[in-house]
């Protein structure tokens, strides 16, 4: 299946992209039955996208040739086809007048990605009707009767594409298809667990007037990334896909960019995350996307409204997570050896910002702002060991991740400098000669070409924001990609010359985050 699916790095292209296909004429729809048939969604889907297909939405995208040039014509036309002579077909269109549509993308077995589309019957539809449908000659499709995950079911054998599409009877006039027949079978024995919500839903008057939405389940996203990497320790969005929360985002339509702005919900009851320690931070402006260097692959920039509190999140997050011994033991012994109270000083020293940034090269650079260089500077050479007169080598290992938590994990004796008023640390001397070479010589991410245009779909104002510059990007993903999917992504094919940047930003909203997803394009 993995062939026939093309994706995006978190596979929100192609979401789109094939809803946009796969059900252009379908009619008009209500949210009423949103609760019902987002409950019958298996929950090992990461993303779901759910449209009300009325003339308005297919009038929008009917003109625009972005979607199917990134997913690809032929896959398109492939899916066209299925639309025309099954969902269309004059028996079936009008029995699924007044619904939603809602596309899941579930990871499966044998490294490949799969698709669940899910639809509700209006109160009149009868399984006579498909009944009556593969009794017609020449329609394309040869219709039979059979079971899937011990229901009845459909499989439909398309002749144009010679493929077998399983579609599912899940009860109470909704059905589920799949050209995956584990997947299709997955969903039929499906049953949500008592009082479990697996997805975050929009009251029902909010949806009629969105035009299409997207719902993440955070948690989900790591089993479909393990499918296209070699490695499932992967550092892509991994602090953002260890996050127990569920998000629900309206579309925020143009032409030139898919951005979705909506909240996501942290789920309490579970096991928090890093990232779920920003929440309760007020969104503040951040000035270190303007120290990227050019070369950024992927960075993550936090943004504090009260550094107190969130050391204060963190002590306690560490402890929660059993480690409170091992911090409370690191820095006694910073303490005794060089009579630093290191917590304290340091944190002192915060202004509220810090970011965490790779290059193509595979560079790993922290950038923290300081109050005062001097001091800091004092402070950083008390606990290190100097190999120039401004570069030195922290002797204690994990202390940038005890100090600022899992986001610097990478950096265990990390070499540090001081430059203006940042502190920057790295894992070697060339690493932070790089890095002073962007600074000097102001080679900065904001002056490379469409970036700006880029910055500016942005919230000016967040506390957690994710970035990937899919050009920089793509000689790590050929490294630690599949290749069947580091492919596409290259700037010098079809797909990859079209994809720009994605952002995916977190603001504090009393104790959850407004979301900000935008994934533009180059001209």
């Amino acid at each position: 299946m993995k062939k026939h699916i093309i994706i995006t790095i978190i596979l929100l292209v192609a979401v789109v992209a094939v809803t946009v296909v796969y059900f252009k004429n379908l009619n008009t729809t209500t949210a009423s039955s949103t609760g019902k048939v987002m409950e019958s969604i298996p929950n090992t889907a990461g993303l779901v996208f759910e449209f009300g297909n009325d003339a308005g939405f297919y009038d929008i995208f009917k003109d625009n040739d972005l979607l199917t040039n990134i997913a690809g014509k032929q896959k398109m036309q492939e899916l066209d086809l299925l639309r025309r002579k099954l969902l269309n077909a004059p028996l079936l269109k009008n029995y699924f007048n007044d619904q939603h549509i809602y596309v899941s993308i579930h990871g499966q077995p044998a490294d490949s990605i799969s698709f669940l589309i899910t639809v509700a019957g209006s109160a009149i539809f009868s399984k006579t009707h498909i009944a009556e449908l593969a009794k017609q000659a020449k329609t394309g499709l040869k219709i039979t009767d059979t079971k899937l995950g011990g229901k009845n079911g459909y499989s439909i054998y398309l002749d144009s594409l010679k493929k077998t599409f399983y579609v599912a009877d899940k009860g109470n006039n909704i059905f589920s298809g799949s050209f995956s027949k584990p997947l299709a079978e997955q969903s039929a024995g499906y049953k949500p667990a008592k009082g479990s919500i697996n997805y975050l839903q929009i009251p029902d008057q909010q949806n009629n007037n969105s035009l299409a939405n997207l719902y993440v389940n955070y948690e989900q996203l790591t089993p479909l990334f393990d499918m296209f990497f070699k490695s499932t320790n992967n550092s892509v969005l991994k602090t953002l896909r260890m996050m127990p929360g569920l998000a629900a985002l309206p579309i925020n339509y143009r032409k030139d960019a898919l951005i979705f702005n909506g909240y996501t919900n942290i789920q309490t009851d579970k096991r928090l995350s890093y990232a779920t320690l920003f929440r309760k931070q007020q969104p503040t402006v951040s000035k270190l996307k303007d120290l990227l260097p050019s070369t950024t692959a992927l960075s993550t920039c936090f943004t504090l409204s009260d550094v107190k509190k969130f050391a204060q999140d963190l002590d306690q997050f560490h402890k929660n997570a059993g480690l409170e011994a091992e911090k409370n033991t690191l820095f006694k012994k910073v303490k005794d050896e060089s009579g630093v109270s290191l917590p304290g000083k340091f944190n002192g020293q915060l202004t509220g910002e810090f970011a965490v940034v790779t290059t193509r090269f595979d560079e790993k650079f922290a950038i923290i702002p300081i109050k005062d260089p001097q001091s800091t500077r004092q402070l950083m050479v008390s606990i290190s060991n100097m190999a120039t007169d401004d570069v030195g080598q922290f002797r204690y290992n994990k202390l940038p991740f005890f100090l600022l938590g899992d986001a610097f994990s990478v950096f265990n004796h990390p070499y540090f400098m001081i430059l203006d008023g940042y502190l920057i640390l790295s894992n070697s001397q060339n690493e932070l000669n790089s890095f002073k070479d962007s600074y000097d010589n102001d080679k900065f991410l904001n002056r490379t070409d469409g970036f700006q245009k880029f910055d500016n779909l942005l919230a000016e104002r967040c506390n957690v924001s994710y970035l990937i510059h899919f050009r920089n990007v793509y000689p790590l993903l050929k490294r630690d990609m599949k290749p069947s999917y580091s492919t596409l992504f290259n700037p010098d094919g079809q797909i990859g010359d079209r994809l720009q940047a994605l952002s995916w930003q977190l603001s504090g909203a009393d104790g959850s985050y407004y979301t900000n997803f935008c994934l533009t394009f180059n001209d």
